[in-house]
């Protein structure tokens, strides 16, 4: 049936004041128009509408699976995220642990190397003392013997007479081997 034939039913009155139209009651044709109007609503409305929520609804379903992948993803992001960071800290540990040993150790081979070279400049520092030493007794020597012969000599000069001299002369060369 169609829609006009429905309006056309709807909108005609009964003929001669009477509560029947084409011999049947009244309330029959409203139920009748009503159950032909809720039809035309279901067809053309409920229809269109139940695809739209059936598409509507997959639509939120996708979504929530996507949502839940999402979901998934970051919470797999995050373990691997916590794991990297667990992993860097403990190398960060281990690069400070080798850092304080090699700082240590690079340490103690600075104190060896400077006790080493503190050595070595005290060793040299006495061989250097030592040669001042000798050269400085020896300096004295030769100037306690130049003050000693200018002593002698002076003593001499003032005590030798001519006489004297001229007797050391004889005696020297009596000395000298004769060569023929």
């Amino acid at each position: 049936m169609s829609l006009r034939f429905f309006a056309a039913v709807s909108l005609v009155s009964p003929a001669e004041g009477g509560e029947s139209f084409l011999g049947l009651p009244m309330w029959i044709w409203q139920i009748a128009n009503l159950i032909g109007f809720l039809g035309v609503l279901v067809y053309f409305v409920a229809r269109p509408l139940a695809q739209a929520f059936a598409r509507r609804q997959q639509a939120v379903e996708e979504r929530i699976v996507r949502a839940r992948k999402g979901r998934e993803e970051a919470a797999r992001l995050e373990t691997e995220i916590h794991e990297r960071m667990a992993r860097l800290d403990r190398d960060l540990a281990d690069v400070r642990a080798r850092g304080l040993a090699e700082g240590e150790s690079a340490r103690a081979a600075l104190i060896r190397k400077a006790d080493e070279e503190a050595e070595r400049v005290r060793r040299e520092a006495e061989q250097e003392i030592a040669r001042r030493l000798a050269f400085a007794k020896e300096e004295l020597r030769r100037a306690a013997a130049d003050l000693t012969s200018s002593a002698a000599l002076a003593r001499l000069s003032s005590e030798i007479t001519d006489e004297d001299r001229r007797r050391l002369l004889d005696e020297a060369v009596a000395e000298l081997p004769q060569h023929s």
